[in-house]
């Protein structure tokens, strides 16, 4: 079966088309060519690849750490779909082994019985964090990893986990290379490694960090820290929040001097839509105010924004080039976890799932087809 749609704009993950009709076929993108609109073919103003959230924690209603069970991973999804993201590695924090294991075989049956879905794998943060970053990470569940640990993560995750953030100088060499070895993507977050421990980890070869400026050790002009080692090390892949919460939007626009095509946007939304107003999973909790999610401790406890709200912030607030906000949230995530071949472009032979938008950024849409 082939369908047609036609679209004003077409933001392909590299560059800009006008006036393109696209020709999907068995859900894949078979044509694009320059053509004018045809009142009998679907039009739209702007159209993007689906775009990719590698950190969401919960979605409207659950959250993954809490329940590690597939009802919470279709939460997700479908809260992402409602606001404009095709993909999705749904996030599970710091917790007990049992419960690691627990999400891993959910998102492995969930993916088995939605092979079509966005539902990519999962992200798990933690719990090999450094104590002194844990930021709103339970201190009783963090801790070094064991030989044991690790090994029985990557016997039953490797395939389904895609990222893994840790703190890279809580592990031996060994255990680092344990992982990287595993074919799971590391990223080095809730971490106060050294500028030189940040280093030595990068070159061995963690090329990407989480959430760049939260939880890890700051910038300073004689400890550079991990922020400084990844402004220093131009192939480290930097994901950050841009909600004018978890970092300023002017700290936003030096990142994106510094890094240029290695920024990209996640949400790490605690809850998406801010229907969720307390939350307490064991000692962890959550309270929404003022458009931010807080601990008790006074800690922020996760982001309220959508990755469509990451893009307009992106554009209105930090002054990034539309083209680049469309491409932080589809092909560079997509290239940073070695999926690039297969979403995050819009490209004969990739899957026909798109998202649109207003020229406001006001409304950001999964497009059925």
């Amino acid at each position: 079966m082939s369908i047609q749609l036609f679209a004003e704009r077409v933001f392909t993950g590299t560059k800009v088309l006008e006036n393109q009709l696209i020709t999907i076929q068995n859900g894949k993108i078979a044509g694009l060519e320059s053509a004018k609109p045809d009142p009998g073919i679907t039009k739209v103003a702007n159209l993007a690849p689906g775009l990719f959230d590698s950190h969401v924690n919960g979605g409207e209603k659950y959250h993954f750490t809490d329940r590690a069970d597939e009802e919470t991973i279709d939460d997700i999804y479908q809260a992402s779909l409602n606001t404009g993201t095709a993909y999705v590695l749904p996030t599970l924090i710091t917790s007990p082994q049992d419960n690691i294991l627990k999400g891993i075989e959910a998102t492995r049956s969930y993916i088995s019985k939605n092979p079509a879905s966005g539902v990519l794998g999962m992200h798990l943060e933690g719990p090999f964090l450094n104590p002194i970053k844990r930021g709103a990470h339970l201190s009783e569940y963090v801790r070094k990893p064991t030989n044991e640990e690790l090994a029985e993560i990557i016997k039953y995750g490797k395939d389904v986990i895609r990222l893994i953030t840790i703190a890279p100088e809580m592990f031996t060499d060994d255990q680092l290379a344990m992982l990287l070895e595993s074919g799971i993507t590391v990223s080095a977050g809730h971490s106060n490694a050294t500028y030189e421990e940040a280093s030595n980890a990068f070159a061995k070869g963690i090329q990407l960090v989480t959430h760049l400026y939260n939880a890890m050790s700051a910038f300073g002009h004689r400890q550079p820290g991990l922020v400084g080692a990844t402004f220093d090390t131009e192939s480290v892949y930097a994901p950050i929040i841009i909600d004018g919460v978890h970092c300023d939007f002017a700290a936003a626009s030096v990142a994106y001097k510094i890094k240029k095509d290695k920024l990209f946007l996640i949400s790490d939304a605690l809850f998406l839509g801010e229907k969720v107003t307390q939350f307490k999973w064991g000692e962890f909790d959550a309270y929404l105010e003022n458009g931010r999610y807080t601990n008790s401790d006074g800690n922020l406890a996760g982001a309220t924004i959508s990755l469509g709200d990451a893009v307009r912030n992106a554009v209105q607030q930090v002054g990034i080039p539309l083209q680049e906000a469309i491409e932080m949230a589809t092909i560079r995530p997509a290239t940073a976890l070695g999926l690039n071949d297969k979403i995050g472009s819009i490209a004969i032979g990739y899957p026909a799932v798109f998202t649109t938008f207003d020229d406001n950024l006001d409304a950001f849409q999964v497009l059925p087809l």
